[in-house]
């Protein structure tokens, strides 16, 4: 019995020997195909690939603020349309532009409102003189400015009292027949028009008294008002009666 057991032990071990040279005899066939053909690419296809569409790279801790993408729109657009290449250091500079300009913007409300003017004084300035006198519809001698003149002082808004007054001289100018009022006309071009010496340079001084109060937005008090005011009177005193 154990001569048995021996026997087909051995013949199991045999087996398995037998079965593991085969399994290593398998061989690769050999490729007798000697032709190998190589695949080429558009050249174009790198230029197509390589445009911003296909650009995934995303720079860690960095994003673009509405501001920035609204210029890269408006840029995106001048060159699909156009062909206008900006260079993005230039977009960064037109970038920072428009902050400073804000910020400045930013500055001037908040010194405008540190100093007592609210922010709908600051922009309804003109836009009062519009409605206070429309010179573009009315001739300035069909005007009463004495009345304007006293309305704005009760107020004290010395200010617009300077705006009627400089209205009123170039009434009186008019009125003389010095100058031929016209709403188009500059301060320039009625100062060419006064040929008397001495009234034609108190009238370049209350002209620059006007830009530097009116147009130039800054606030006087009384005191400066009558000092201003008195270079005005002393015009109406130079006209012929």
């Amino acid at each position: 019995m154990i001569k048995y057991y021996f026997s087909i032990l051995i013949f199991s071990i045999s087996s398995f020997g037998f079965s593991q040279q085969e399994k290593d005899s398998i061989t690769i066939p050999k490729d007798t195909n000697q032709v190998v053909s190589s695949r080429s690419f558009n050249k174009e296809l790198k230029n197509k690939y390589s445009s911003e569409e296909f650009n995934y790279d995303v720079a860690t801790g960095e994003s673009q603020n509405l501001l920035a993408r609204f210029l890269n729109w408006i840029f995106k657009g001048l060159r699909n349309t156009f062909g206008i290449n900006i260079p993005p250091n230039m977009l960064k500079i037109i970038e920072y532009f428009i902050y400073i300009l804000m910020g400045g913007l930013a500055l001037y409300l908040l010194i405008k409102f540190i100093v007592g003017e609210n922010l709908s004084s600051v922009f309804s300035k003109k836009a009062n003189s519009i409605i206070d006198i429309n010179l573009s519809e009315e001739h300035i001698e069909n005007i009463d400015l004495e009345s304007l003149i006293r309305a704005a002082l009760e107020q004290k808004d010395y200010r617009l009292a300077i705006r009627y007054h400089y209205l009123k001289a170039l009434k009186n100018l008019s009125q003389k027949g010095i100058i031929e009022w016209e709403y188009e006309k500059t301060n320039s071009d009625y100062q060419k028009e006064i040929e008397t010496p001495n009234i034609k340079s108190i009238f370049k001084e209350v002209s620059y008294l006007y830009d530097y109060i009116w147009y130039g937005e800054q606030p006087i008090d009384k005191i400066k008002y009558e000092a201003a005011q008195s270079r005005f009177a002393a015009l109406k005193n130079l006209l012929p009666r």
